[in-house]
């Protein structure tokens, strides 16, 4: 096997729940294979870099297998290795995230009726 479907390929790595959600990421530009915006037929080759960016948050990956078939998830750990700066990046943001949590003011207690009508209004509902 010499190259496999892009959104085959982040499908199988467990970078997305579907295929189809990882055909429109590469439609939506957010995955780069050599630093160039990948499609979601473009052949991912072993050794290629790529920057995948999801809810997960930004991977930038070496592949090191393919695979288009999806398997558990410590076997789809093995098709890629993710790069020590990318991991320290996500680890910080994380941390950053869930720093912030703790100055999140929270309401003191259930919503009157006004404020009940601001969020159907806010939503779009009314």
């Amino acid at each position: 096997m010499t190259g496999v479907r892009m959104d085959k390929w982040l499908w199988a790595a467990r970078f997305f729940k579907t295929r189809a959600l990882a055909a429109r990421a590469c439609e939506l530009g957010r995955i780069q294979s050599n630093g160039q915006p990948a499609k979601a037929a473009r052949e991912v080759r072993m050794g290629d870099m790529l920057r995948v960016t999801n809810d997960g948050g930004d991977f930038q990956v070496e592949v090191l297998l393919l695979s288009d078939v999806r398997g558990p998830a410590p076997v789809a750990q093995t098709l890629y290795r993710e790069t020590d700066a990318s991991r320290e990046l996500r680890l910080k943001v994380a941390a950053e995230r869930k720093a912030m949590k703790q100055f999140e003011e929270l309401p003191a207690g259930r919503p009157s009726k006004r404020d009940r009508r601001k969020i159907i209004q806010f939503r779009g509902r009314a």
